[in-house]
């Protein structure tokens, strides 16, 4: 297996699994205006995203995407780990842990402050997950969302 950072010349190989992730969250398909988002996400340098490989190269075994943010406390960069995906078949065999040991050092390389991710609070394999590269849960702050438009709108921007 190979980790690699995606490009644009990857979004045929990304976006089925990333429609599947969407699938896998109870969210539709919409397949054109998931690769738009990707590409969009791509060309702007609003995400990094992480491709774990098959040896052979030819078949995508997982990704995860991390969004930029800051800390105006700690005066530093911040890394959201807002989507992390592995293909049924490759379940078990590291996939996840190889992804977030990646975003984990790109996130150290980049002086971040930290990382962030959410999870449901029954989804206790992501626990483990997150706790086995040293995520802890946040005893410090409660988060709060305030929804603003319909999930699967399309980005107009």
């Amino acid at each position: 297996m190979r980790i690699i950072q995606a490009t644009l010349e990857h979004l045929d190989l990304l976006t089925p699994m990333f429609v599947d992730y969407r699938e896998f969250h109870g969210q539709p398909a919409y397949p054109e205006t998931s690769r738009t988002f990707l590409e969009k996400r791509l060309r702007r340098k609003e995400s990094v995203i992480y491709l774990a490989l098959a040896d052979d190269e030819e078949r995508l075994l997982g990704f995860c995407q991390l969004y930029p943010s800051y800390s105006s406390l700690a005066l530093k960069r911040v890394w959201i780990l807002n989507d992390i995906f592995v293909a049924g078949d490759a379940r078990r065999q590291l996939v996840a842990d190889r992804l977030l040991q990646t975003a984990k050092k790109m996130a150290r390389d980049t002086q971040a402050v930290r990382m962030r991710a959410t999870t449901l609070h029954g989804n206790e394999t992501a626990h483990r997950l997150y706790e086995s590269i040293g995520f802890h849960e946040d005893d410090q702050f409660v988060n709060f969302i305030l929804p603003l438009g319909e999930v699967g709108e399309v980005d107009e921007d």
